[in-house]
């Protein structure tokens, strides 16, 4: 009985970490179809997104049978709590790339992102790909010492969204009040979604340790 509940553990982290994969994924193409005002390749990140929520559905579905089933304690009984919770991280991460290619979608047959900032989102891109990567491996590995490497890696996303406002508030920003808005909520989507990142690398934290060293937001 107890082998089993192991394997079923086993196996809703194999698709936690195939949820960070496809994660990745949507934030990649998204970013590229924003970037290149790829409407083919928005509306196939919009459409992606049901596949990721029944995902989380069914991880969270399994983990309360196993809940039920087998009434875990201590480090069990975490392991279960956080796989719900890293499940919600990444379905949130799912809506904003969603997001993304929804503003993409929306400027399209125009790009959403002026000449002078693409360079910032390119970027962003990739730091929250690198992210998300890391908390995949965080979470397959439950190497503690990567996951608090990912607080450290979050702050380069906190700098491009700096950067993003200081672009947009600037004197001389020559692309009007839309287009400022449209670029302050994209920045603020590559945020969240490496702040989730984050949130599941300090879930494997607790998880490993049984320590809330720097307590998870949502």
């Amino acid at each position: 009985m107890r082998d089993n509940f192991r394997e079923e553990l086993d196996d809703i982290r194999d698709c936690l970490v195939e949820m960070a994969n496809s994660v990745g994924s949507q934030l990649s193409k998204a970013t590229t179809a924003l970037l290149d005002a790829d409407v083919t390749l928005a509306d196939l990140v919009i459409a992606s997104d049901d596949a990721l929520d029944a995902t989380r559905e069914s991880i969270d579905q399994r983990c309360f049978t196993l809940l039920a089933r087998q009434a875990p304690v201590a480090t069990e009984l975490r392991t279960v709590i956080t796989a719900m919770r890293i499940a919600s991280d990444f379905e949130r991460m799912g809506d904003l790339a969603e997001h993304i290619a929804k503003v993409a979608r929306m400027r399209f047959p125009e790009s959403a992102v002026p000449q002078e900032v693409r360079p910032v989102f390119l970027e962003a891109g990739h730091v929250a790909e690198g992210l998300v990567t890391k908390a995949g491996t965080v979470i397959a590995k439950r190497d503690v010492e990567a996951a608090l490497e990912l607080e450290g890696d979050d702050d380069a996303m906190d700098q491009l969204h700096r950067q993003l406002f200081r672009e947009v508030l600037s004197a001389d920003w020559p692309h009007g009040v839309e287009t400022a808005i449209d670029i302050t909520l994209l920045g603020r989507y590559y945020e969240r979604f490496a702040d989730h990142a984050v949130n599941v690398a300090r879930r494997v934290v607790y998880l490993v340790t049984g320590e809330r060293r720097v307590s998870a937001a949502g």
